[in-house]
């Protein structure tokens, strides 16, 4: 007789997570404070998501677009952090929607990714955050 054995992992994130829906963040909305200016601190473990923007790499007649984001882990501890997205058409339709991880992120790092999508293209589509999550390393 087998037995049969499953593990579920659940992990539990640091400080909880945030599900409300934002637009995605873009470096220059995220520039660095000029010179003798105080730069805030993030307010939360969403700031730590610098960047997050599309991609469109199409050439001659082939789509290609992606998705390319920066992290900074503002946290005392290694993290990971996983996100999760839509892209939404100038009349508010969803036209494509995926999943993001970024793993091992130590203290103070910085860390880029990206991944390709299914979008037919790029022109009025708006990318939001719609669930974010901080979670120590293991």
């Amino acid at each position: 007789m087998a037995v049969i054995v499953i593990v579920v992992v659940v992990l539990v994130a640091v400080g909880g997570s945030d599900d409300s829906t934002t637009p995605a963040p873009s470096a220059a909305a995220t520039s660095k404070a000029s010179p003798g200016q105080a730069q805030e601190e993030p307010a939360s473990e969403r700031a730590d998501l610098i960047s997050f923007r599309l991609d469109d790499r199409s050439q001659a007649g082939l789509t290609d677009v992606w998705v390319v984001w920066t992290v900074r882990n503002s946290s005392g501890e290694r993290s990971d952090y996983s996100w999760e997205w839509e892209a939404v058409d100038a009349g508010g339709t969803r036209v494509a929607n995926g999943s993001e991880l970024e793993t091992d992120v130590q203290p103070g790092q910085t860390a880029r990714g990206e991944d390709f999508t299914t979008l037919k293209g790029v022109k009025g589509v708006k990318l939001n955050i719609t669930r974010f999550n901080r979670t120590a390393s293991y």
